[in-house]
């Protein structure tokens, strides 16, 4: 794998399981067009919350990618991880 990330991929097995060679990039934009809170809150907890927005974008740049169904589960998603990281912020 040509990541310095590989050990945090090793801990989301399946998430390409047909590339094990994918960048950070495609595994990033993968899950966000998977969502699920854990796993999403993992990645931005690796690579920052700015890194999942701008892949995010990417995503909804390409007309050849399909974001409507995961759009309204990926905004709420990252809305609320980043909520939770100023709440935290906050009480340091």
């Amino acid at each position: 794998m040509a990541t310095s990330h590989q050990k945090f991929w090793e801990l989301h097995p399946g998430l390409i399981w047909s590339n094990p060679e994918a960048d950070d990039a495609v595994r990033i934009r993968v899950a966000l067009l998977r969502p699920r809170f854990d796993r999403l809150l993992d990645i931005a907890l690796e690579f920052g919350i700015e890194r999942l927005r701008r892949e995010w974008l990417e995503l909804l740049g390409d007309p050849m990618v399909g974001t409507r169904r995961a759009r309204h589960s990926v905004e709420r998603i990252l809305d609320n991880i980043e909520k939770g990281f100023a709440s935290g912020a906050s009480r340091n």
